[in-house]
């Protein structure tokens, strides 16, 4: 009947309407920011480059001597932290560590270091050869992390690199933050600076831990395995883990790190 036809075109037009204004405040709504980064965002250029230097067996104490005596050239262009020899987790190897403000400042320095004629023929000319490979990494402090020297000179230091899962500090950063901090608020070690890879591995944190002796670590490590607070700290940690391994290290002489 056209009484019945009448209702239909109503509840088709009512459909109709509805449909529209749902189109409408979709678009009205304002489109939500995605991160690729779902940690606290880098506040300042400043960056960190981890530098791994490989060097024939036989030419391992000639290297330690040449850099001892000539890396001062190096340093009158940017600012070193710390240099080290690797003593376990990695045979002839040193590790150092140097601080920027930006990229651009970088590559000043890269270009500045190649016109520089002391730096080449006194160092550069003779320490390659020296070396069988190289490895570098650019690196953020932590949000909640800053370089701190350890309370005196000498000691040991321990670079453990945690792989941890995709998702960043804003993942994992609370519970390895308590993992740092049962360590240190214990007394059990001292942190040199926590980091997070932003070039070479990514979703990697480092920790440079501080002890007075490779003695002194192994005995803190067997009392901090009992204490319930690291335990339960590590155990919540460990879920974000994907797997870690660490080097044992000295500081050379020339390192301001030390």
């Amino acid at each position: 009947s056209g009484c019945h036809k009448m209702i239909q075109i109503r509840r088709i037009l009512g459909k109709a309407s509805r449909h529209a204004e749902h189109c409408l405040s979709v678009k009205s709504r304002p489109t939500p920011r995605a991160w690729i980064s779902t940690g606290p965002q880098q506040q300042h250029g400043t960056f960190y480059e981890f530098r791994t230097y490989y060097i024939q067996p036989h030419l391992n104490a000639a290297f330690l001597k040449l850099t001892n005596e000539k890396i001062h050239l190096r340093t009158a262009h940017s600012e070193l932290i710390g240099y080290w020899s690797v003593e376990y987790g990695g045979l002839n190897q040193v590790f150092h560590i140097w601080k920027y403000d930006s990229y651009a400042q970088r590559a000043s320095v890269r270009a500045a270091l190649a016109q520089d004629p002391n730096w080449i023929e006194q160092y550069i000319s003779k320490a390659m050869p020296m070396l069988s490979s190289q490895d570098n990494e650019v690196t953020y402090l932590v949000p909640w992390s800053k370089i701190q020297k350890p309370p005196k000179d000498g000691g040991v230091f321990e670079l453990a690199t945690f792989q941890m899962k995709p998702g960043g500090p804003a993942v994992w950063g609370r519970a390895f933050q308590a993992v740092v901090g049962t360590h240190t608020g214990s007394g059990y070690a001292h942190a040199v600076g926590v980091f997070h890879s932003e070039f070479g591995q990514l979703n990697q944190v480092f920790v440079l831990w501080w002890f007075e002796s490779a003695d002194q670590r192994a005995a803190i490590r067997h009392t901090s395995h009992e204490d319930a607070r690291v335990v339960a700290a590590v155990r919540e940690s460990a879920a974000y883990l994907v797997s870690h391994k660490n080097k044992l290290m000295l500081p050379c002489a020339f390192s301001p790190i030390k």
